[in-house]
């Protein structure tokens, strides 16, 4: 199960920090992904990570405002905003993969089993 939470309402130009935390005790075997959903509009790929962390892939949308982590002791992945813009606003969902692969990832929504309820990011201009 994938709890996410930390989304709010935030001035354009702000900072918001997405957390979304598993159960279990197989988190490790997992990479994660965040995804997001304006309204009216599809599911769209913001960011993955690896299991191990070692490598994480962005929608060229966030490149160098956003960044992707995990830490494998706490079941939780992070997703950093920062320089937020007004079509960041979005339901953010966290969802997972089991890979037997450290190093794999994927940018697929499809790929994903396990998602989270989604937590709301509104950006205000």
């Amino acid at each position: 199960q994938l709890q996410a939470s930390g989304g709010g309402l935030v001035q354009v130009g702000g900072s918001l920090r997405l957390s979304c935390t598993a159960s279990g005790r197989t988190f490790s075997s997992y990479a994660m992904g965040w995804f997001r959903q304006a309204p009216g509009k599809g599911r769209e790929f913001v960011a993955a990570i690896s299991r191990s962390g070692d490598n994480t892939d962005y929608a060229d949308s966030v490149k160098g405002r956003f960044t992707i982590s995990r830490d494998n002791t706490e079941n939780t992945v992070y997703l950093q905003m920062n320089t937020l813009k007004p079509e960041d606003t979005a339901v953010y969902y966290c969802a997972a993969v089991s890979y037997y692969s450290n190093s794999h990832y994927s940018s697929r929504d499809t790929d994903y089993r396990y998602w989270g309820q989604g937590t709301l990011v509104t950006v205000s201009s």
